[in-house]
């Protein structure tokens, strides 16, 4: 079974993803990209932003600073309540994060428990120390904001935080991007950055990081409007599978399928919420990942923020179990109120439509972690192919960090294939491979994901073709080399299928 150390273990082996200044012993929940992994995150990104903003005429984009104002993160009670439960052995010293703690032992959800709970659980299981068995602290919290000094003089006056979210830029400039954009409610605020968090203790690779980065989204509506969403039929009839807040508290494990219908005949979300709730979930399942390993999990009452109208992640299979890859929140007009009460500043905008002066009203905010959805992304298509010996990375051609590999059959006709090669490159991520067998060159190519692999061999001479192998199946088919750009476009965005590309051999 694949483990989360075995993914670590590829992604270093293949340029993906390195330690953090490893030569110095590396520093845990910080990781480095290497070649092939700065490929791939550029292209979750780029296909993230050319879905949700690029093709929407309600979304535009910011790219807020990494360090702002501290009151920002005071008026989004980020200084005050931003915190994890963290609990200390008496003996060793060894610190935790309570919540991992109590589930690795006792294999628990604690989603929801306050530090009443958390104490109760550990005196009612008695808990130990996992390292030495020691006896533990009380719990208590502890803030994971990063805290900096701007300026030469270092005293609380100049104490700055480094951002632990890309949201709060979006609402501090709202009303200029309402301004500058001309766009009318509704619409939506996009950015994509990073954020850092302290945390307690940075697990399962990329999963918890100290240092990430965030695609989010914050989808702006009138106060009266919020379940008023054009777009909800084209929806309605899409496929989920649901684990409902019921079906939770019921101790229902399970997901059911069901439809967005359902989330809306339900009042478990309003219009715009569970639209954006669709189109998330869908991009995942058009860019590959399997619906088998997602799901949709409603938050439980004690869960949710007491600003939030509700709350649903879309779940991913992880190795290590079922857990959260893409937050939604309906989040009401909670921030807006925050920042317009503590800078003292009107954030409200005239709503021409209803000829109102209003606060706008966050229908719905789809929030991911770049670094999580790589790993995401890596896992389902990671496949261990015993047939053919070798591992065989099924990653979207839009995602593959190489799309295209050009191989010479032999060094005596290296020159020719290069010119092949040297016009391929000018359109696609391409790479050429005259080293070992073909087989080989095959199998590299399939470990880092190439969809597809050309190669010049002594009938290209004559016949001004070349060979063309689909990673996934094998298949090969012949194809002239005048028209290889175009057949190479068609495959790669999914035009037509690759049997009838070209001659199958």
């Amino acid at each position: 079974m694949l483990s989360i150390q075995d993914i670590a273990t590829f992604c270093k082996k293949k340029g993906l993803i390195y330690p953090n200044s490893e030569i110095y012993g590396g520093l845990a929940g910080f990781f480095d990209y290497g070649p092939l992994g700065v490929e791939l995150k550029n292209n979750i990104k780029n296909s993230w932003w050319k879905t949700f903003v690029q093709d929407r005429e309600d979304m535009v984009g910011i790219d807020g600073a990494i360090i702002a104002n501290p009151e920002v993160w005071k008026a989004s009670g980020h200084v005050d309540s931003f915190s994890d439960i963290i609990i200390t052995c008496k003996k060793c010293k060894k610190q935790f994060r309570a919540d991992h703690l109590i589930e690795d032992a006792i294999k628990v959800s604690t989603e929801g428990l306050n530090i009443q709970g958390i104490k109760k659980t550990i005196e009612k299981h008695k808990l130990k120390c996992p390292k030495c068995q020691g006896e533990l602290s009380a719990p208590k919290e502890f803030n994971l904001m990063f805290k900096t000094n701007v300026g030469p003089i270092q005293d609380e006056k100049s104490t700055a935080y480094l951002r632990p979210e890309t949201a709060q830029l979006i609402f501090t400039n709202f009303k200029l991007v309402a301004e500058n954009s001309r766009l009318k409610l509704p619409f939506g605020i996009a950015q994509i950055g990073k954020a850092y968090r302290n945390e307690i203790s940075p697990r399962d690779f990329l999963f918890r990081c100290r240092e990430f980065e965030q695609m989010e989204i914050e989808f702006f509506t009138h106060p009266d409007r919020f379940d008023e969403c054009p777009f909800i039929k084209k929806t309605q009839n899409m496929k989920i599978n649901l684990l409902s807040a019921d079906m939770q508290e019921k101790n229902k494990t399970e997901a059911k399928q069901t439809t967005i219908k359902e989330l809306t005949d339900k009042n478990l979300a309003n219009q715009w919420h569970a639209y954006w709730l669709a189109i998330s979930y869908r991009w995942f399942t058009d860019l590959g990942i399997s619906p088998k390993n997602l799901r949709l999990r409603e938050h439980l009452n004690k869960e949710l923020a007491h600003y939030a109208g509700a709350c649903f992640d879309i779940e991913y299979k992880y190795p290590f179990g079922w857990k959260e890859l893409w937050g939604n929140a309906d989040r009401k007009q909670f921030d807006m109120q925050q920042h317009t009460t503590h800078s003292k500043k009107d954030l409200s905008i005239f709503d021409e439509e209803s000829k109102q002066k209003i606060i706008p009203y966050v229908a719905s905010e789809p929030s991911l972690g770049v670094d999580r959805t790589f790993l995401t992304f890596l896992i389902d298509a990671y496949d261990d192919d015993k047939k053919r010996g070798n591992i065989v990375l099924k990653l979207d051609p839009k995602l593959a960090p190489v799309k295209i590999a050009v191989f010479p059959l032999v060094n005596k006709i290296e020159k020719q294939a290069r010119k092949v090669y040297e016009d391929i490159k000018t359109e696609f991520a391409a790479q050429f491979d005259k080293s070992g067998s073909v087989g080989r060159r095959y199998a590299r190519a399939d470990e880092i994901g190439i969809p597809y692999c050309i190669t010049y061999d002594f009938d290209s001479l004559k016949k001004q073709d070349v060979t063309i192998r689909d990673r996934d199946t094998t298949k090969q088919i012949r194809v002239k080399i005048r028209e290889l750009k175009q057949v190479l476009t068609q495959l790669l965005n999914k035009e037509i299928k690759f049997e009838k590309a070209g001659k199958l051999l």
